[in-house]
């Protein structure tokens, strides 16, 4: 029998980005919180996900303005990439953020319970032989990295985004498995510190949860960076040879490379926590929650990638947010899912909020929406930057903006501009009437707007 141990307001099961953002939320609302992690707070997104790739790949950036220094009237050359002096760098920023982490979550006298935990009543967790009960449980274990059935990952020539964030060398060749977000963004990364990518995807397309104009502009800027892709190409088998790997495809072709980076996206981080034995709905591993993020047991949230949906981080912020607030009796408005943006951080950068064009027509029929297409050749900013793309507008026929899609460098620095947007049912007019910076890539959100509001500017009518 476990001992029993202190009572909360609200214990929290896993300290990532819903978890923690749950705790500091209802710690500042004044209630008692245990923070239950058995790694270190901050999760995957922390440690092992946003922040190291996004490190990757500001580096990668750095390469590419270095070796291509010349276009710009500036004479420099790249000499090579200093893998070890990277990884500090990205390790670098990684610890001075955990370390603020960890100072927020102390001055909010948040009590972290550090041990794997496990539910074991829908009021208690188990935490290294003792028990915690709480008022209130969130679960928010978040998500680990998925395999496909029989393809063994060794961490060594078979990889997840977790092994390939501490390689030491960068490799000659890579075969990257999937074309969503992680595997776009590795590839555009390892490319442009000088490696041979090729990406395998058994969809039709690259990026395919994207409007499939955002598709396209990714692929033709991949073809022209010489970054390989095979859509449509269901994944065989994988064979370990002497110097790699030999990655073999439905159709029989086979590519070699020195790695393989399984990029299938993530699953539900809910095996052996206790959820199935205390009776939580779940579906497929995922835990089901209503709009208000409840469970079927009463005082049970679940939060953040553990609950079906858009992974990731800032959904689960929002999630952990809401969930506190809740809990304190606030009454916040349940979050509008189809209104949170995503940005693929790949080159060129992808971001949306809303709405894709199809998903519109789904809604409102063929009839009932209406597009507009902004190219960023049109903008000074852009074309400063020798990026290219496009800002797309989806909208409602005589209604709101309900999607808006981009594609160039950059522009996921756009998409809080397009979030308000979209999430207050702007219509063209309204934003058309907005004056926006020059020379700034913000001009094309307006740029877009005045188009679809009928009075064009800078593109043609």
């Amino acid at each position: 029998m476990a001992d029993s141990g202190e009572s909360f307001d609200v214990v929290i099961l896993g300290g990532g980005s819903g978890g923690y953002a749950c705790a500091l939320r209802a710690a500042e609302l004044g209630l008692s919180v245990a923070l239950v992690e058995k790694d270190k707070v901050g999760g995957t997104c922390l440690h092992r996900g946003c922040i190291p790739t996004k490190a990757l790949l500001h580096a990668a950036e750095v390469a590419d303005a270095a070796r291509d220094a010349g276009q710009f009237g500036i004479k420099a050359t790249l000499d090579g990439v200093d893998m070890s002096a990277l990884n500090s760098y990205k390790d670098g920023v990684v610890a001075r953020l955990y370390k603020g982490l960890q100072g927020l979550i102390k001055g909010r006298k948040v009590t972290v319970l550090a041990g794997h935990g496990r539910l074991v009543a829908p009021d208690t967790v188990e935490v290294a032989g003792r028990r915690y009960v709480g008022r209130h449980v969130v679960l928010a274990s978040g998500s680990v990295a998925k395999s496909l059935p029989g393809l063994e990952v060794d961490g060594q020539r078979v990889l997840t985004s977790d092994e390939a964030l501490r390689l030491e060398t960068v490799p000659d060749r890579v075969v990257v498995l999937g074309g969503g977000v992680i595997g776009v963004e590795f590839a555009s990364a390892w490319r442009s510190l000088g490696a041979d990518v090729t990406i395998i995807e058994a969809l039709p397309r690259l990026v395919a949860a994207e409007d499939p104009a955002s598709s396209k502009a990714v692929e033709r800027a991949f073809r022209k960076r010489g970054i390989a892709f095979k859509t449509g190409t269901p994944f065989r088998s994988v064979e370990k040879i002497d110097d790699g790997v030999k990655v073999t495809v439905e159709s029989g072709d086979i590519f070699e490379a020195d790695l393989l980076l399984v990029a299938v996206g993530r699953g539900p981080a809910s095996q052996d926590l206790g959820y199935d034995d205390v009776g939580v709905a779940m579906d497929r591993g995922y835990v089901l929650t209503d709009e208000r993020l409840r469970t079927n047991l009463p005082n049970v949230y679940a939060v953040g990638d553990l609950v079906p949906g858009m992974q990731l981080a800032h959904r689960g912020f929002a999630h952990g947010i809401f969930v506190a607030e809740d809990i304190a009796g606030l009454s916040p408005t349940p979050i509008n899912e189809s209104g949170i943006p995503r940005v693929t951080y790949c080159d060129p950068e992808v971001a949306s909020v809303g709405l894709t064009e199809d998903a519109a027509n789904e809604r409102f029929g063929d009839d009932g929406v209406e597009t507009l297409t902004y190219d960023l050749a049109g903008n000074g900013k852009s074309q400063i930057l020798k990026t290219a793309g496009f800002v797309k507008l989806v909208r409602q026929v005589d209604g709101p903006v309900v999607g808006v899609h981009m594609v160039g460098a950059r522009v996921g620095e756009l998409v809080g501009e397009a979030e308000l947007i979209v999430n207050w049912d702007a219509f063209p007019d309204d934003v058309a009437s907005l004056i926006h910076m020059h020379p700034t890539q913000s001009e094309a959100l307006g740029e877009a707007h005045l188009a679809l509001a009928g009075k064009p500017l800078h593109a043609h009518s």
